[in-house]
């Protein structure tokens, strides 16, 4: 395993320990809830991630070909509350590191934070909201959730200033370019 893959598990574990210290998850007033027809538990949260798609196996090679990552990691987490994060990451070479997964986090969830530079927009029809969850290095990261039944499909990108190829471009920008490359590929039904 390269360096730049070791950095990068400890990214997608950072950026996991951000959703628990930032309470993603639900409040205990039982708000936000999730959306779509999936059971929910009583933390307010979907019992399991959306299911349908499948980061690891179901983004076509093109799609990861055209964005140059490799280097692919599975990337599973939980978080309190019953969150959970099922996907991979991936590197590109003197560029951002990504993950994507599938998530129980609903975008109310996610607008309910108020993350910074939240953005709500749509996806080949399905809502979407970018934010800036990194207090740390705001401009670095970018975390982009796409809704799906019982859940999203989460992009977290990580984009140091020192990345050669992609560190003068805005990290959100790369985030929504990444996820309308993958988008399309989900089933209309998940």
């Amino acid at each position: 395993m390269t360096n730049r893959s070791n950095s990068w598990r400890l990214v997608t574990l950072a950026l996991g320990a951000v959703f628990a210290i930032a309470g993603c998850g639900p409040s205990n007033d039982g708000d936000p809830k999730p959306t779509g027809n999936a059971p929910t538990s009583s933390s307010g949260v979907a019992a399991d991630v959306p299911t349908g798609f499948d980061p690891c196996k179901d983004i076509p090679q093109s799609v990861l070909d055209s964005e140059k990552l490799h280097g692919q990691d599975k990337a599973d987490s939980n978080a309190s509350g019953g969150i959970k994060w099922r996907g991979c990451s991936w590197v590109q070479s003197d560029g951002y590191a990504g993950s994507i997964q599938t998530t129980n986090i609903t975008l109310d969830a996610v607008r309910a934070k108020k993350f910074p530079d939240a953005n709500e927009f749509t996806i080949n029809g399905r809502k979407a909201i970018s934010t800036r969850q990194v207090d740390s290095h705001p401009e670095a990261a970018c975390t982009l959730n796409v809704e799906m039944k019982g859940g999203s499909l989460e992009f977290n990108l990580s984009n140091p200033p020192s990345n050669r190829n992609t560190g003068q471009l805005n990290t959100c920008d790369l985030t929504r370019t990444l996820a309308e490359k993958v988008v399309p590929t989900l089933p209309a039904t998940a």
